[in-house]
């Protein structure tokens, strides 16, 4: 099916020529950040397309005629999960029945964490003792994600969203993120043999560079380990998991529905009796909730975001996001220091 691709720079990548005989996949993705891995892998060879418009939730969408017709036209859709997207079942299954598909969340060997239900946070022992000692905890509270796992959990919950259960907001560990690229250049070179070494050549690319990019910020977050904050919803916790840094509430589950009078009375009271230096709105929601519950408080206003809303779409979306959310982080512990 011949198309039009659109092409432009990658600053990460290394430029390989388009086969004039190969017929490149249409690639469909849920949000910007699989986006960017998407096409850090494509490099050169074509782009992808979003399907969910950037600064919009995740949670509930309503799919609009053009993102319709990219995956009613997708060769291959990636998404992160059900989880993520309940909506997103039905519109993957009639439009884009005869596509094939990878759903990030199923990606053997990745890192998976359970939701946090309460409105507070608290650190166990072994979080507790590795942060006494100075002690990277990222690998040591993660599971390995196996796909019959994962599988167990659908079936179990009929793989609706619920704030119980797996939390799928994984892409914030760029752990998961080398992962899921090698799992999409696999993908790419099933469907497209004759660009095979392009896809799993920028891969490899790729994955050096968020190897280097992991020490760098985990760098710059070391005097953060005793920082903590409460975000909007419960979206960071891989990104908390990789980086030594805590969050000490949520406003909102993980699904970022409306909170109820009592998790808001526990937060305002974790603020104030805790001295809670920075509270986090989303922009994907309104922020005058925050202002009001939090406004009176001495908390520092800011805003955080797990899809880089802002950032420009393209493969170096990806690392600009994690250094966005370090960057607030940092920004949080100057506060807390003022």
């Amino acid at each position: 099916m011949p198309h039009r691709l659109t092409y432009f720079a990658l600053p990460l990548l290394t430029a390989f020529p388009l086969a004039a005989s190969a017929e490149v996949p249409r690639v469909a993705v849920d949000i910007p950040p699989v986006y960017s891995l998407v096409a850090t892998v494509m490099g050169d060879v074509g782009t992808p397309e979003l399907f969910i418009q950037p600064g919009a939730s995740p949670h509930g969408y309503s799919l609009r005629p053009s993102e319709a017709s990219a995956l009613d036209s997708a060769d291959l859709v990636i998404w992160v999960s059900d989880s993520l997207t309940p909506w997103l079942e039905g519109p993957v299954e009639h439009l884009a029945g005869d596509a094939h598909h990878l759903e990030l969340m199923d990606v053997p060997g990745i890192t998976t964490l359970a939701y946090r239900e309460e409105a507070t946070f608290t650190l166990d022992e072994g979080q507790a003792h590795e942060r006494e000692h100075g002690h990277d905890h990222a690998h040591a509270h993660a599971k390995s994600h196996d796909h019959q796992d994962h599988q167990d959990h659908q079936d179990h919950h009929g793989h609706h969203h619920s704030h119980t259960g797996t939390n799928p907001h994984a892409w914030l560990s760029p752990s998961n993120a080398r992962q899921w690229l090698t799992a999409i250049a696999d993908q790419l070179s099933d469907l497209d043999p004759d660009n095979a070494a392009a896809y799993r050549d920028n891969a490899a690319q790729g994955q050096d560079a968020l190897i280097a990019l992991e020490q760098q910020l985990q760098e710059r977050l070391a005097h953060s380990a005793d920082t903590r904050f409460i975000v909007f919803h419960d979206a960071y916790q891989y990104f908390e998991e990789a980086f030594n840094v805590q969050a000490a509430g949520a406003i909102s589950i993980g699904d970022a529905s409306a909170p109820s009078p009592a998790r808001i009375e526990a937060l305002q009271t974790l603020v104030n009796e805790e001295n809670i230096q920075c509270v986090f709105s989303e922009p994907q929601f309104n922020p005058q909730m925050v202002n009001n519950v939090f406004g009176d408080t001495s908390a520092y206003l800011g805003v955080m975001d797990p899809l880089g809303v802002g950032l420009t779409l393209d493969a170096g979306l990806y690392a600009a996001l994690l250094e966005q959310l370090a960057g607030e982080i940092t920004r949080c512990t100057r506060a807390e220091s003022a």
